[in-house]
């Protein structure tokens, strides 16, 4: 007799092969790049040349940045949002202008925040709640179904549903990065394309910096009874990216709970590649005292990688 378990599992496979048969590949959401071969290689924010094509090389948004929290819990724990034990979580793929000024929510019409922070922009422009189906469902109808365990593994939101925090970062960024322009995915577009592609790229980009692993390796973990400087925590993100990243804390500069690390992108930002920078933005850290506190035991889960 099969367990509830076995069943449900039993379920949802057939459910999966239902939608695509193991003979049938998934909908694609790579955009198209054939115009791109043969043009000038140039890292983003260096070319000595105009660039010509806007879904070749990040035009819109060129210093990127790579940013992920700690934070020790979700609020939604009864609801089963935990965070990833052994592992800081993803806050975003941001597209910062050259000059580190940075737009947001730059298409309206794939506006997917149901509660857009902010609301108004600096221009007095009022940025309309979306009212729509989650772009959870956007991931499901794509069949990515591994995509989105790893978001609700690694991409954890605090205080509300994870997919309102996808929806938010997809709405506020991606939509002002050039390479995941609409136009990009012609011919052959189908809507949503965009935001799945974008949600890989995010999730591949925060691969490349292990925070906890390296901070761990160097002798800084999470403690509720030991302090850490400036110094320590930059050094040992240095000693392996080869830039200082940014650290954000708040509490007077005392609780750290961000990192973010720069980067100048050479063709696109699905799959060029990414050159590490030290920060243009000063550490809202104290120099000394820096708690890394541990999570509430209750709040996370073991994952695997």
């Amino acid at each position: 007799m099969l367990s509830l378990i076995s069943l449900a599992t039993l379920v949802s496979v057939v459910h999966a092969r239902f939608l695509y048969p193991s003979t049938q590949s998934l909908p694609i959401t790579y955009p198209n790049i054939e115009a791109c071969v043969g043009l000038p290689v140039q890292y983003s924010c260096e070319n000595t040349t105009v660039l010509t094509d806007s879904c070749c090389n990040v035009v819109q948004g060129g210093l990127v940045l790579q940013t992920q929290y700690w934070n020790t819990y979700t609020g939604l724990e009864s609801q089963g949002q935990l965070l990833p034990k052994g592992s800081w979580t993803i806050h975003g793929l941001w597209p910062d202008n050259c000059d580190g000024s940075f737009d947001q929510y730059c298409d309206f019409s794939r506006q997917y925040d149901p509660a857009p922070s902010p609301s108004t922009l600096p221009d007095g422009t009022v940025v309309p709640p979306y009212q729509g189906p989650s772009v959870r469902t956007f991931i499901q109808d794509f069949g990515r179904c591994d995509l989105l365990e790893y978001m609700d593994t690694f991409w954890i939101n605090q205080g509300a549903p994870n997919e309102d925090f996808w929806a938010h970062e997809f709405s506020k960024h991606a939509t002002c990065t050039s390479t995941f322009d609409v136009a990009c995915y012609e011919p052959g577009y189908q809507e949503h394309m965009e935001v799945v592609n974008f949600y890989e790229t995010v999730t591949k980009v925060f691969q490349m910096y292990p925070t906890y692993n390296i901070l761990a390796a160097a002798g800084i973990v999470p403690s509720n009874t030991t302090t850490y400087t400036l110094s320590q925590i930059t050094n040992a993100l240095y000693s392996q990216t080869g830039a200082v990243p940014y650290l954000g804390c708040y509490g007077s500069g005392t609780i750290l709970d961000e990192v973010w690390y720069f980067h100048h992108v050479l063709g696109t930002e699905q799959y060029g590649h990414f050159k590490t920078l030290n920060s243009t933005t000063p550490s809202s850290c104290a120099e000394t005292g820096i708690w890394y506190y541990e999570r509430t035991a209750t709040s996370e889960r073991v994952v695997s990688y």
